[in-house]
C-alpha cells in the first residue's frame, strides 16, 4: 500500500495542504494558511472530526425525518465534508455547493473526488451572487460556511444577505451558519439581530464556553419560519465530545439586546479570532 503524502498548492487566498491522518487510512486535513478549513473520511463520510461541523450536521439531521432526501444549497465548500454528509445520510438529496476559490476546488477535484453516485453541482462563483441569483423557494436547507481566511466577508453578514437567504428557503426550510466570534459578541448579536428581523425561529449552537465569554469560538446559527426540533438538537449536541448548549428564546433575545439590524453599507467582515484559536497541533 501506498503511503499517503501531504499535498500543498496555492490556491486563491493562500497556501492549501491537504495532510492525511495517520489513524484513518482515507482521510486528510484541508488547511489554509494554517488554519483547518476542513477534514474529510473518504471511506466514512458520515465521520465528522470537526464539532462546528458536527453541529452544522445536526442542524440538518433535525431538518426532517431521518433519511428523507432535501434539496441544499452549500455556501462554501472547503474540502465537501457537509456535502458528503447529506449524501450518505440522506441518498437521493440534490446538492449545490458554490465556492468562489478556484485553486481549492481544483486541489479538491483532483485529490479528494466526490462519490460518483451523489447529487452534488459545484459552482465555482461568489456566495451572495449566487444567493441572490437563485430561484425563491428552491431548497429546504441553506449551509453557510463561508469564510475569507479566518473571517466571515461582510457582504455576508448584513440584513440584505439574511433576506436573501430567506427569500431561496421554502416554507419550513433552514438556514444554518457556521459563524465565530468572543466576547462581548458584538458581531454575533449583530447577526442574531439580521436574522430576527427576517425569520421567526431563531436558534444558537454553541460551547459553554465561548457563550459565556471565556474564549473565542464557533457558533452555529440557526433560522426558519417553521419551529426548530430543540429538542434533538440539544440531544445531538450535549452528546459530542466537547458538549455544546442550544439557546433560543428569551435567553437568546438577552444576548441579541439592544443590537439593531446591519445593512449592507455598515457591514463589516466577523473579528479576526486571536493568535491560535483555531491553530493545529
Amino acid at each position: 500500500m501506498n503511503e499517503a503524502l501531504p499535498v500543498s498548492r496555492r490556491v486563491d487566498h493562500g497556501i492549501a495542504k491537504l495532510m492525511p491522518d495517520v489513524d484513518r487510512e482515507r482521510a486528510w486535513l484541508l488547511t489554509v494558511d494554517g488554519a483547518p478549513q476542513s477534514y474529510v473520511d473518504l471511506d466514512d463520510p458520515a465521520h465528522l472530526e470537526f464539532e462546528y461541523a458536527r453541529r452544522l450536521a445536526h442542524a440538518v439531521d433535525c431538518a426532517a425525518d431521518e433519511g428523507e432526501p432535501l434539496d441544499v444549497l452549500h455556501l462554501g465548500g472547503g474540502a465537501m465534508t457537509l456535502p458528503r454528509y447529506v449524501a450518505a445520510t440522506r441518498p437521493g438529496s440534490r446538492q449545490v455547493v458554490v465556492e468562489a476559490d478556484h485553486g481549492l476546488l481544483a486541489l479538491v477535484t483532483d485529490h479528494l473526488p466526490l462519490p460518483g453516485t451523489a447529487d452534488i453541482t459545484v459552482h465555482a462563483d461568489d456566495a451572495r451572487g449566487w444567493l441572490e441569483k437563485a430561484p425563491a423557494c428552491s431548497v429546504d436547507v441553506l449551509i453557510a460556511d463561508v469564510f475569507g481566511g479566518s473571517r466571515v466577508p461582510a457582504q455576508l453578514t448584513s440584513r440584505e444577505y439574511a433576506g436573501a437567504a430567506r427569500r431561496v428557503l421554502r416554507p419550513g426550510g433552514l438556514y444554518a451558519a457556521n459563524l465565530a466570534d468572543g466576547a462581548p459578541f458584538a458581531f454575533l448579536r449583530s447577526q442574531l439581530a439580521n436574522f430576527a428581523a427576517e425569520f421567526e425561529e431563531l436558534a444558537l449552537v454553541a460551547e459553554p464556553a465561548v457563550l459565556r465569554g471565556r474564549r473565542f469560538g464557533n457558533a452555529i446559527l440557526l433560522a426558519s419560519h417553521h419551529p426548530l426540533d430543540l429538542a434533538g438538537l440539544a440531544r445531538r449536541s450535549a452528546s459530542d465530545a466537547f458538549p455544546a448548549r442550544v439557546e433560543h428564546g428569551r435567553e437568546l433575545r438577552r444576548l441579541i439586546g439592544d443590537a439593531e439590524p446591519v445593512g449592507d453599507g455598515d457591514a463589516v467582515a466577523s473579528p479576526e479570532p486571536p493568535e491560535g484559536a483555531f491553530g493545529i497541533g
